[in-house]
């Protein structure tokens, strides 16, 4: 198993506690990446949303693909997965972007491609926001046209929502390999036929094994089904690491307890309109983000050991870790879990 964490560009992930104690910032996001590669942690994602879905959309946040690049330079050795969204960058553009932090990073950088949900965000942005099916056709043809300025100069595409005539793109991303790594999560058919087809990973929200091992089942078929190399699976999920159960199930109450008044929870419903979910989110489940406490990494560290073995057991390559405070909760997970 790889451990990951999402950086809190947000300044945190609990929508009912005002203050953290981890501040959106970069001091504060260069402090948690270099000391999380000393702890074990060999995978960041750096999400990305210009309002704070978080805390409130008056909040700061900070901008994905500026901290990606920044923490290329600074660390050495985890995997720097920045999300990107297709409505937001020019696809050849963004290819040079990237290029370019995947040489500063050594070949480093990945991208995880997520198609928006956000209407309110995109409006406020100057940004198109298009049906769901719509935007899922965009993003196909997005990374055709991502694939195709890496792969070789010369690219030219013309399509529905792209024309690029002739690119030329220099430097490429770092060649031992074939290209930055594609990751993606979604739960839609359109979604996951998409994935299956174009990606490298797929990333998954929050659920028990059982569950995850379900999809993993459903996407290894697809993917077969196209000839493609295996995926790699990664599950999002909220780690409280405590000494006894009866601890760890008072921090687990603390973050649910919804307050109704709380400007983190005003785009509950934005986001239930703009995605295609399995299963209904409550409200419980939206004060963490991801759905990360359904993945169940709530315990002391012999029942969150077990149940990281279960996840093992299915399939499951990765974790993308949430916590609060996110530095000494990572820094108690070391101790407990990876290196124990």
């Amino acid at each position: 198993m790889r451990y990951g964490y999402w950086l809190p560009i947000f300044g945190g992930w609990l929508r009912n506690v005002e203050d953290e104690g981890m501040e959106a910032t970069w001091e504060y996001a260069s402090r948690l990446a270099l000391r999380a590669e000393q702890i074990g942690f060999d995978l960041t994602l750096v999400a990305e949303l210009n309002l704070n879905d978080i805390k409130s959309e008056d909040a700061p946040s900070l901008d994905a693909w500026s901290t990606a690049a920044a923490l290329a330079a600074v660390t050495t050795k985890q995997e720097i997965m920045v999300a990107v969204r297709p409505t937001f960058h020019n696809p050849a553009l963004l290819a040079k972007q990237a290029a370019n932090i995947d040489r500063i990073s050594e070949g480093r950088l990945s991208l995880n491609v997520v198609s928006s949900w956000w209407e309110v965000e995109a409006k406020r942005y100057g940004v198109a926001f298009e049906k769901h099916d719509d935007r899922y056709a965009r993003t196909e043809e997005w990374l055709s046209v991502l694939n195709g300025v890496w792969e070789g100069d010369h690219f030219s595409h013309e399509g529905r929502y792209y024309r690029v005539e002739d690119n030329l793109l220099q430097p490429k991303p770092v060649p031992t390999r074939a290209r930055p790594a594609l990751y993606a999560g979604g739960e839609s058919e359109r979604a996951k036929t998409l994935i299956a087809q174009t990606c490298d990973g797929y990333v998954m929200h929050g659920d028990p094994p059982e569950k995850i091992g379900e999809r993993i089942e459903d996407m290894k078929a697809r993917r077969e089904k196209a000839g493609l190399p295996p995926l790699t699976f990664g599950v999002a999920a909220y780690s409280i690491v405590r000494d006894t159960e009866a601890e760890a199930n008072e921090e687990l109450a603390r973050i649910t307890d919804v307050k109704s008044s709380a400007a983190g929870y005003s785009n509950y419903q934005q986001w239930l309109a703009g995605t295609q979910l399995e299963q209904r989110v409550s409200l419980e489940d939206y004060s963490v983000s991801n759905r990360g406490l359904r993945s169940g990494l709530v315990g002391t560290p012999e029942t969150v050991k077990a149940r990281i073995a279960e996840f093992e057991r299915v399939g499951v390559d990765f974790l993308l870790l949430q916590c609060s405070p996110q530095l000494e909760e990572m820094e108690r997970f070391s101790r407990q879990i990876i290196a124990a």
